[in-house]
């Protein structure tokens, strides 16, 4: 059977190769469990690919077009929809997150990218790298940028935000810029627009001490959760480390201040910013 046309990389062509999969499956009377097992994966994970929470990588993308007699499209077409403005470690994430009904994350040192300010997100990468161009600091803060333009939808994703007091506290870019920054944030809970706890020091140890995690949640695919270390991450499918996590979520928004005291000390702390900024 010969494959379908070449897909468009500007438009969406995670999703569109996800459809043609679809597409392609149900044309050939298989289940996601059939396919997935000619694959050796679980149904789920087709789903995913369906769904277009997951990459395709060329050696899936190989044995799909074996599976389902698509030629080579799906082998040819993986790389452009695998194109991304991100590093390799976050880039399958990011593409989750453009998708998810509700993200859920917990972030131990910094303000999460999706609510950073361009200011902070600039000194955060120049921290990251401090000897790169100022051009290559350019783009990855539109990067960043990119990924904030995801709440301009009212409602849509839940974002529930769960932030050590550390990330308030840690002053970066200067107190001018974390001024801006937890205004920001403090703006985006006042509209109703995302939930934020602090999970303050005087709460002690607690489960969430391992690192950030971010729990997503879609409508049409199982959930996934992301955790990221050093110049890496990888995304979880299985349901029992994701049940897990969000157990771990659960228990810090529980040990962490209600959202209507953690606003008031986010509100607060970007008051001392710009005052000892502009005494």
């Amino acid at each position: 059977m010969a494959g379908p046309k070449d897909l468009d990389p500007s438009s969406s062509p995670r999703a569109l190769l996800g459809a043609e999969l679809r597409h392609a499956r149900e044309k050939a009377g298989l289940s996601q469990e059939d396919l997935g097992a000619s694959l050796f994966v679980s149904g789920s994970f087709i789903g995913q690919l369906e769904a277009a929470t997951r990459r395709m990588q060329s050696e899936y993308a190989r044995l799909l077009d074996e599976a389902l007699d698509t030629g080579d499209f799906f082998l040819r077409n993986c790389g452009a929809a695998n194109k991304s403005r991100y590093p390799e470690h976050f880039a399958e994430a990011a593409e989750a997150e453009t998708i998810a009904t509700a993200i859920r994350q917990y972030a131990p040192m910094l303000i999460p990218g999706l609510v950073q300010t361009p200011a902070y997100a600039r000194a955060v990468n120049r921290a990251y790298d401090p000897t790169a161009p100022e051009e290559t600091i350019d783009e990855w803060v539109e990067g960043r940028m990119v990924r904030t333009r995801l709440l301009d939808h009212p409602t849509k994703p839940l974002l529930w935000l769960v932030l050590d007091e550390a990330v308030l506290r840690r002053e970066t870019g200067g107190r001018a810029v974390m001024a801006e920054a937890l205004r920001h944030v403090a703006g985006l809970a006042r509209r109703s627009r995302i939930i934020v706890q602090v999970l303050p020091f005087s709460a002690g140890a607690h489960k969430g001490m391992e690192g950030s995690m971010r729990l997503m949640d879609f409508e049409e695919a199982p959930p996934l959760v992301y955790l990221e270390g050093p110049s890496t991450g990888r995304l979880e499918d299985d349901p029992a480390t994701v049940a897990q996590l969000r157990f771990t979520f659960d228990l810090l928004t529980a040990s962490a201040l209600s959202p209507e005291k953690s606003l008031a000390l986010i509100e607060a702390l970007a008051q001392d910013y710009a005052h000892e900024e502009h005494p």
